[in-house]
């Protein structure tokens, strides 16, 4: 099925003909559903801590960062931001000259509002010669709309999301970038020092890099730090291959197979390479004004204070069976931490032999570690927190996309449509072991999580092979934990309509 085109268009991207064959037996067998204990709600695998333990995590998590530790703030961003642009393409495109649908309508009764309105204006006249005001008086809207999404004006249908002016201050507009300097300086912040990762597509990496050359001394100015920023890109080697609906190899138009980019799970390969004791990651488009920071700050110190409290007893824990001097009363001390801290239930354990035992403890408590945030579920897309029965007959918590549950189930059906919370992408993680080196973190992906979605490349229909999400399947055998969080730290962009909400007005 390969011949030596194919097998010479494989190396040059790392990646082995025997992961291609297993890539194209997974578009035969498909991914197994994941099999449900529960949604997971407050009092059943999500914390809700009071106000009183809310500081007392926050202080804690300050003193953490007083002592000197390498923290990093790991931001994905190399998504463009043509889809936020879709209904403004199309009016482009449509038969008609005046916003018709209320999402033109609201665009342009708006636009005065947008953190862009300034540069779009000067695109104008720049381009067609008249002020964006008077385009609008003279109805031509499409003018307008073109000049935000053309290369020559603003070029906003082409460029990543962290680039474009998202919110207004009084010294200028910034982007979601910026807004993400600000966040590090305010609560990962470490001798003075902050490290954020951006990971970004090829094509405007060096786009990023000259916008943080231009705005990074002005942030480290005003919090007083220095700013470390580095960024990756994902790597060729988590390409996966296109199938054609037979699951034969799509094949292009001068016979070279197709690769696509493996979806965000890719990226657990460039936190693999983060040398950090802790990482928070969270999406290049979740950001607000400055005003509205402050839950956002308190909840992210909230969320790291919880996860170095549980690694310091999961370490001391490790340490204790270390010594293989340990009495049953502390056996059934460090279980009760396991299943009730960790949320890690092995239904069968009192059958263990304590040799069994210690072994099964150990594999559970030295092992990557993440906090996550999840907020009251308002209908937003995106995935939710579940008790799931994992591959060694324990129960954990683990964040499930649609696509992994099994739609025929009406019970499991029934656990997504109605659970509480949902997944915002806010995490705090932990990926060094008690003994201060670094875990190898593809070894702890489910390699069973991934998924396969309907695609099409000029106009031909494919299949494309999601490698397991990196908050879903690439942490499958992580320790987790969920933590409630105000909806008011959750306010993403998905549309360029979004950015009119008050929130990031």
């Amino acid at each position: 099925m390969l011949n030596n085109n194919d097998l010479q268009q494989i190396a040059s991207r790392g990646i082995t003909p025997e992961q291609v064959n297993h890539q194209l037996e997974q578009f035969k067998t498909g991914f197994p559903f994941l099999r449900l204990e529960a949604a997971a709600s407050v009092g059943n695998g999500v914390l809700a801590p009071s106000a009183e333990e809310r500081q007392r995590y926050v202080d804690r998590w300050n003193q953490y960062k007083a002592e000197g530790h390498q923290i990093v703030k790991f931001v994905p961003a190399s998504g463009a931001a043509s889809r936020m642009f879709k209904d403004m393409f199309a009016f482009v495109d449509a038969d008609y000259d005046t916003p018709q649908t209320p999402f033109e309508r609201e665009y342009f009764d708006g636009i005065r509002k947008f953190a862009f309105h300034k540069a779009l204006c000067e695109k104008c006249q720049a381009n067609e010669g008249k002020k964006l005001k008077t385009l609008l008086e003279e109805g031509n809207y499409k003018a307008v709309a073109r000049q935000m999404l053309v290369k020559e004006g603003l070029n906003y249908g082409q460029l990543p999301k962290g680039l474009l002016l998202f919110h207004n201050y009084d010294d200028g507009p910034r982007t979601p970038m910026e807004e993400h300097l600000v966040e590090a300086a305010l609560y990962a912040a470490s001798n003075g020092e902050a490290n954020v990762h951006f990971t970004v597509s090829h094509d405007h990496l060096e786009l990023f890099k000259a916008k943080v050359a231009e705005k990074a001394g002005k942030y480290a100015e005003k919090y007083g730090v220095k700013f470390n920023i580095s960024f990756s890109e994902q790597k060729p080697s988590t390409d996966t291959i296109a199938a054609n609906p037979d699951g034969t190899p799509f094949r292009q138009d001068d016979g070279s197979l197709l690769f696509r980019p493996g979806g965000h799970g890719a990226l657990i390969e460039n936190l693999n390479e983060i040398a950090a004791d802790v990482v928070f990651i969270k999406n290049i488009d979740n950001v607000v004004p400055d005003r509205l920071k402050e839950p956002t700050v308190e909840y992210k110190q909230l969320l790291a204070g919880i996860l170095i409290s549980l690694q310091e007893r999961a370490f001391e824990y490790l340490r204790l069976l270390d010594t293989g001097s340990y009495s049953h009363a502390q056996l059934q001390d460090i279980i009760r931490f396991v299943q009730r801290d960790l949320c890690c239930r092995k239904p069968d354990i009192k059958q263990l032999e304590d040799a069994d035992l210690v072994i099964y403890l150990r594999r559970k408590l030295n092992r990557p570690m993440r906090v996550c945030g999840v907020v009251k579920n308002v209908g937003e897309p995106g995935g939710g927190p579940f008790l799931t029965y994992n591959s060694d007959g324990t129960v954990s918590l683990q964040i499930l996309e649609s696509s992994q549950i099994d739609k025929k189930n009406e019970e499991y059906m029934r656990m997504f449509t109605e659970g509480t919370h949902f997944n915002p992408v806010d995490l705090v993680c932990a990926t060094r072991d008690y003994k201060g080196n670094a875990f190898h973190l593809p070894d702890f992906v489910d390699p069973l999580t991934g998924f396969i979605s309907q695609k099409s490349k000029n106009g031909r229909e494919l299949q494309a092979l999601e490698l397991p999400g990196l908050w879903n399947g690439a942490m499958s055998n992580w320790s987790t934990v969920f933590v409630e969080v105000p909806l008011s730290t959750f306010n993403p962009v998905k549309t360029v309509n979004d950015l009119l909400r008050e929130q990031h007005q």
